[in-house]
């Protein structure tokens, strides 16, 4: 892979990585809801999973879903189901006394798995193959997966870490529950595109 080539990639991982999505609106409720430690292995999971979901794709899967149509259709309903039930999570995280937080973070595997019903996390890896990758060679792929292994952490550490920061401001229980309720409506909003196909 070429330096132009490889820095190009670099700037694609990043954007699609630090933008908003699923996984940073629920990276930013964990932070707001567990900290930044307890929200670690989630953070890990994303990037580890992603770049392990991009490598797949690359090889190969994406060929199912563009020949067989109907399994493009049973992820898009297993996804929608999936972040609708993230979603009630997310809102029925805050806690009722003010005294301590329901529920607990995703772990890694939780997180790595929710990679393959991610939607943006979908368009990034078919993107990021279609684009980086496109002979689809098993070095390539590696390449592509380890540029994500090595953008995307930090990049969604700064949700966490923007999640920590406004944990200080939603010490009242309403606040915190209608930061909940705001995080778990986004997560909502953002099956628009995959239900409406826009």
């Amino acid at each position: 892979m070429s330096v132009e080539l490889l820095l190009a990639l670099t700037a694609y991982a990043f954007v699609t990585s630090v933008t908003p999505g699923p996984n940073n609106i629920m990276l930013l409720a964990s932070g707001v809801n567990f900290g930044f430690r307890r929200t670690l292995p989630h953070m890990l999971g994303i990037a580890l999973g992603h770049a392990f979901m991009v490598f797949v794709v690359g090889v190969g899967l994406v060929g199912m879903f563009i020949s067989y149509p109907p399994a493009r259709t049973a992820l898009t309903i297993i996804s929608v189901a999936y972040m609708l039930w993230l979603a009630w999570k997310i809102a029925h995280a805050a806690p009722p006394d003010g005294n301590t937080t329901k529920g607990r973070p995703l772990t890694f595997l939780q997180a790595a798995a929710f990679q393959w019903v991610n939607p943006k996390a979908w368009i990034m890896s078919l993107g990021a193959v279609t684009l980086y990758a496109p002979g689809q060679e098993w070095l390539a792929v590696a390449w592509v997966a380890g540029v994500f292994v090595l953008v995307n952490f930090p990049s969604v550490s700064v949700w966490a870490l923007a999640g920590v920061g406004l944990r200080r401001l939603l010490q009242r229980p309403d606040l915190l529950r209608a930061f909940n309720y705001t995080m778990a409506g986004l997560l909502v909003l953002s099956l628009y595109p995959v239900i409406f196909g826009t």
